[in-house]
């Protein structure tokens, strides 16, 4: 999960910075291009990718081509570090979407652990402060769809190969992005080409990561090391971006990382508890 979580950064910050000369629909079918490229020794080993979920595949695949183009386009408005911790509100709304729509049984108190999550995002947004933009309403959105994308991993990996998942995401969204993409085609530029290349290569080790990570343990074990992504987010954009995260992110960051982390260990405790019955 450390390695997800700074592959995730990293692809980030290269988002970022090529998607000040590219649109981010076009950096979304390079992502996946490339990251097909990456894939194709993974698959050459012999994947089991026969799947009685292709559904599944499919939807989490649409989400995720809306969740990249998104987040790109955020990531040139506002702070790598503050669009991080608005990420944290993810296994929030992963939570929230368990009991509205999958009806999962969510107690009074992971309810309260949800909402005390909510006053951390709203002190990284400083609604009263003029901070509630459309970049930040983006931010909260991408979320929200990453949450969906969070739940279908939990559901497929419990029966499918964490390379096929992989490998299905990356290929759906290929063949997804790639006619929006021609219409907002801009021919990159030869040191383009590399950071491309690049932004490929860290997204498929971040998915491969992060599916493995929830297969390894669960989700109260992996997820707080998740936090490491702002710490990353606070170097890579001092260095790379001269951005130096304000007091309230990491306020925010800390509240949103403190409720994730009651919301998720109770829920591994839960789930002992109804093992053990």
């Amino acid at each position: 999960m450390i390695s997800a979580s700074f592959f995730f950064t990293a692809m980030g910050a290269l988002g970022r910075y090529v998607a000040a000369d590219l649109h981010p629909i076009e950096v979304t079918f390079f992502r996946t291009a490339f990251g097909l490229l990456f894939l194709a020794p993974v698959l050459l080993r012999g994947v089991r990718l026969h799947t009685r979920r292709f559904a599944l595949h499919a939807t989490r695949a649409v989400v995720v081509v809306i969740a990249l183009v998104s987040w790109f386009t955020v990531l040139t408005m506002m702070p790598l570090a503050e669009v991080m911790a608005i990420g944290f509100t993810i296994p929030l709304f992963a939570t929230a979407g368990a009991a509205l729509f999958l009806k999962e049984r969510v107690g009074l108190r992971r309810w309260s652990a949800i909402l005390v999550g909510f006053v951390g995002t709203v002190i990284i947004l400083r609604p009263g402060a003029g901070i509630l933009t459309l970049p930040a309403l983006l931010a909260l959105g991408n979320a929200v769809l990453i949450a969906f994308s969070s739940l279908a991993v939990k559901s497929l990996s419990r029966t499918e190969d964490a390379d096929s998942v992989v490998f299905y995401m990356t290929g759906l969204m290929f063949i997804l992005s790639l006619p929006p993409a021609l219409f907002v085609w801009t021919m990159p530029s030869p040191s383009a080409w590399g950071w491309l290349a690049a932004l490929g290569l860290v997204g498929t080790l971040a998915q491969m990561s992060f599916v493995r990570a929830f297969r390894a343990a669960d989700a109260s074990v992996v997820l707080p090391f998740d936090y490491f992504k702002l710490l990353v987010a606070a170097v890579i954009g001092y260095v790379f971006f001269a951005e130096v995260p304000d007091l309230e992110t990491w306020i925010g960051g800390s509240i949103i990382f403190a409720a994730t982390l009651y919301t998720t260990g109770r829920e591994a405790r839960l789930e002992r508890m109804r093992g053990a019955e």
